[in-house]
């Protein structure tokens, strides 16, 4: 069987790159920070903090004027619908208690009276 050539000898390939220096030269390392510096941007100066309103925080943590209009909608809605009840909310409300929505229109004392002037 042949041998090969010691030009294709790989242990040999092997052995001469572990000789070698890894590390790049310092003038290279000096011209890559150089141009790293170069590249920076510019510091920038910060922004002084704004001072916001309690409305705005508001705004803020509620969601914004959105969600406000939102929450006022279903505001205004529920309170409609305690006032005036719709005829299936009075009989979903009668099924599920058992009794008659017409309580505030009980007497609970009825032997006491209310006058606010004697005359």
């Amino acid at each position: 069987m042949d041998k090969k050539p010691a030009e294709f000898d790989l242990d040999a390939l092997f052995a001469e790159a572990r000789g070698q220096a890894a590390d790049p030269s310092p003038e290279l390392m000096a011209r890559v920070m150089a141009d790293a510096i170069a590249m920076q941007p510019a510091p920038m100066r910060a922004a002084p903090p704004r001072r916001t309103s309690r409305l705005r925080q508001f705004l803020n943590a509620v969601g914004g004027w959105p969600a406000v209009a939102g929450l006022a909608t279903a505001g205004v809605a529920g309170l409609w619908i305690g006032v005036n009840p719709p005829d299936a909310v009075a009989t979903t409300a009668e099924t599920l208690l058992g009794t008659s929505t017409d309580l505030y229109l009980v007497d609970l004392m009825p032997g006491y009276d209310l006058t606010f002037a004697e005359g």
